[in-house]
């Protein structure tokens, strides 16, 4: 726990003035941490996987560390390194807003979307965590909060779990008070009516049933299984029931499917642009937005204006530890996913990680930026870029 946060303490502890403050170094880091899943593999609607990987950001400034983070292959890594880093040295860390424009305009050659849209999400998270550290602030109260915690789902329930591992899972969830929990489904579609029906039981009626298909069906597929889903185990969530990139799949399926189960989409949308499209005409109920890919938390702030301005609520995918603190900035705010494999990752590499209670997840006010401290100790053994730092800021 820190001591008395402010402005006046920043400036006791013997940190320089914000607008005096410079950039004056940029760590990049990847750590990948094997999945726990049967046979050290997790599996949803459409990809298998044997490992998670985070890229971490850290921007030096008088004497203050901000981090920031987001998950992709280690390719992000080097995308940081080569493109971004050189626009951020010697600047000012009063404006991260500006700092994001620039790195925008630096990357358009290089590729916007995708590992660049990543990596521009990790800098710029950090630098708002280093902006509040030296103004001796939680990052909540730098930003422009509409909440003071987030809702939270659980969310794992991966196809290939054994029955008694999936329900376990979820009524896992239950059993901590969070009202909420996801499922991934239709890899295997026969194989679905099983598992709804063994959740359901296992989570009771009272809680609310998300299921995830991960863009594995067609159009008419969705629509069928649409219903199935939400007349015989009540499930009142379908995101992307087809490929994120179907605005005329999501279109019908939320034209035509029932009118109490809500399409979603949005974790693969990268710039704002991309976001505009799902909302004009609308192909979604409920727009998700991930904080490491769609910009960091200056994107966050872009789409949750977007999501007001046409009155659709915005739910946050993944990354609990960053999440908590940006999507308390969205009016139209609506749920964060507590992601199982993120929350793994995040509570073995940092210390100071938000734990659910009550079914919301609250920022610390009691510890500066993100309130997330590099346990490097933990971290080593999963290194795939970037050599320890010796500064410990």
């Amino acid at each position: 726990m820190t001591g008395p946060a402010g402005p006046a303490a920043a400036a006791a502890a013997g940190g320089a003035g914000l607008e005096d403050s410079r950039i004056d170094a940029v760590e990049v880091h990847a750590f990948e941490v094997p999945t726990d899943g049967p046979g050290g593999k997790e599996q949803d609607g459409t990809l298998e996987w044997d490992s998670t990987t985070m890229i971490l950001v850290r921007v030096h400034a008088a004497g203050r560390t901000g981090l920031g983070y987001t998950y992709g292959d280690v390719s992000v890594a080097s995308f940081v390194t080569s493109k971004l880093a050189p626009v951020l040295r010697g600047e000012s860390v009063t404006s991260p807003p500006a700092l994001w424009q620039r790195m925008g305009a630096r990357i358009r050659n290089a590729g916007r979307p995708g590992v660049g849209a990543m990596a521009v999400s990790a800098v710029d998270v950090a630098l708002w965590d280093l902006k509040a550290r030296l103004l001796g602030l939680p990052l909540i109260h730098l930003l422009p909060a509409h909440h003071d915690r987030v809702p939270v789902y659980g969310s794992g329930g991966f196809t290939n779990y054994p029955l008694d591992r999936l329900t376990g899972q979820l009524a896992g969830w239950v059993e901590q008070g969070i009202p909420r929990v996801k499922l991934k489904t239709s890899r295997e579609p026969e194989r679905d009516p099983e598992r709804l029906a063994a959740v359901r039981r296992a989570v009771g009626d009272g809680t609310e049933l998300l299921t995830d298909a991960n863009g594995a069906l067609t159009g008419k597929e969705a629509l069928y299984w649409a219903h199935r889903f939400h007349d015989e185990w009540d499930v009142r969530w379908l995101e992307e029931p087809v490929s994120s990139a179907d605005f005329a799949g999501l279109r019908l399926l939320r034209d035509r499917g029932p009118a109490r189960l809500e399409i979603a989409a949005g974790e693969y949308a990268f710039t704002t642009r991309d976001f505009v499209n799902l909302l004009e005409p609308p192909a979604v109920d409920c727009l998700q937005a991930d904080v490491t890919r769609c910009g960091g938390i200056t994107g966050v702030l872009e789409i949750g204006g977007l999501s007001a301005a046409r009155h659709i609520d915005l739910s946050a995918h993944c990354a609990p530890a960053l999440s908590a603190h940006a999507f308390c900035a969205v009016r139209r705010l609506r749920h964060l996913e507590y992601f199982h494999d993120h929350v793994r990752v995040e509570r073995l590499l940092f210390d100071g990680t938000p734990e659910p209670d009550g079914g919301t997840v609250r920022p610390d006010p009691g510890r500066p930026g993100l309130g997330l401290d590099v346990t490097w100790s933990d971290a080593e053994p999963y290194r795939v870029y970037g050599t320890r730092p010796d500064r410990r800021a």
